[in-house]
């Protein structure tokens, strides 16, 4: 059986509140984890309701099903949130939902898992995948790469300022022994790093990086959000929870390209009807409260905004 390790959903109240769940709608978990957020909807569908959850981790998959299997309104299925659309469409045709819910990032099984390699914190085996039955392992992939791909890699996706430096590290390493394990790249890294961030291991940057390359995760979510559009009934509602600021730039632009509609010249005069608005923003912004950041310090950088479908 598989370790459980515990997961705790951060703004879970928030989230599922903006979903606004009537009791026979259609709701989607396009991020399923271990299902708390399943878990409340659940608890506000009625007999006709239905939850489709969508997690491309296998380990996830499983405890959704060890979890909520017996419930008729309850289904999963293993996947890219990029294959959103077609995961829906298995289970629901061509009926729309009435809200998509996406929680990013890595879960705290994955993280806390040595054996996944996505932590710094835990020595384990370098992979990082969030499938760990497809595409390179973060240790081979690094074993190949590139310096100056790696350099760009750690500047886009991880915003690190000393990238050039590090990547130079990761290089020279490399060529004297295979970088195999988390310790090992994270204590390169730290090495390598001139500047460290009081509060922060020199490392974090550098394993956001490379783990958003290896699974293609912005990539990903760009195409998930285009398909949680056209999966929407009129009424319903996006959620989307973002951990850091190249995710919520996604999200919020392309929530306000939604409410803004088709691009015209700005002096040509055109009707609401014809600026063909999709969306329109529900609230503000939402952050964890103090009090959940003091009892899941995971929850400090993570930002839910709503969108609802016209």
């Amino acid at each position: 059986m598989l370790e459980e390790y515990e997961h705790r959903s951060v703004l879970l109240d928030e989230a599922v509140q903006a979903l606004s769940v009537k009791s026979d709608g259609i709701y989607v978990d396009a991020t399923f984890g271990r299902g708390g957020h399943s878990g409340q909807i659940l608890k506000q569908l009625g007999v006709q309701g239905r939850l489709i959850a969508v997690d491309k981790d296998p380990e996830a998959v499983a405890a959704g099903e060890r979890r909520y299997g017996s419930d008729r309104r309850f289904s999963i299925q293993q996947g890219s949130f990029a294959m959103l659309e077609q995961k829906v469409r298995n289970i629901s045709g061509a009926e729309p939902v009435d809200g998509v819910l996406l929680d990013l990032g890595v879960s705290s099984p994955q993280l806390d898992d040595p054996q996944r390699g996505f932590s710094f914190l835990r020595d384990g085996p370098l992979d990082m995948r969030m499938d760990p039955d497809a595409g390179l392992s973060a240790a081979e992939w690094l074993a190949g790469v590139a310096e100056r791909e790696l350099a760009q890699v750690l500047r886009q996706y991880g915003e690190e300022r000393f990238a050039k430096r590090i990547a130079r590290a990761i290089v020279a390493a490399r060529a004297q022994a295979p970088i195999a394990t988390t310790a090992q790249l994270a204590a390169v890294v730290s090495a390598a790093h001139p500047a460290w961030e009081k509060g922060k291991n020199p490392a974090t940057r550098s394993f956001q990086a490379i783990r958003i390359f290896i699974n293609g995760e912005l990539d990903e979510l760009k195409v998930c959000l285009q398909q949680a559009l056209d999966l929407l009934a009129p009424g319903g509602r996006l959620a989307v929870i973002s951990f850091h600021s190249l995710e919520d730039r996604i999200v919020k632009r392309f929530i306000r390209q939604q409410v803004r509609g088709d691009d015209y010249p700005p002096d040509l005069p055109v009707t609401a009807a014809q600026l063909n608005q999709k969306m329109r923003m529900v609230g503000r912004a939402v952050r964890a409260s103090e009090a959940e950041v003091a009892a899941n310090p995971r929850a400090r950088s993570a930002v839910l905004r709503v969108a609802e479908r016209v």
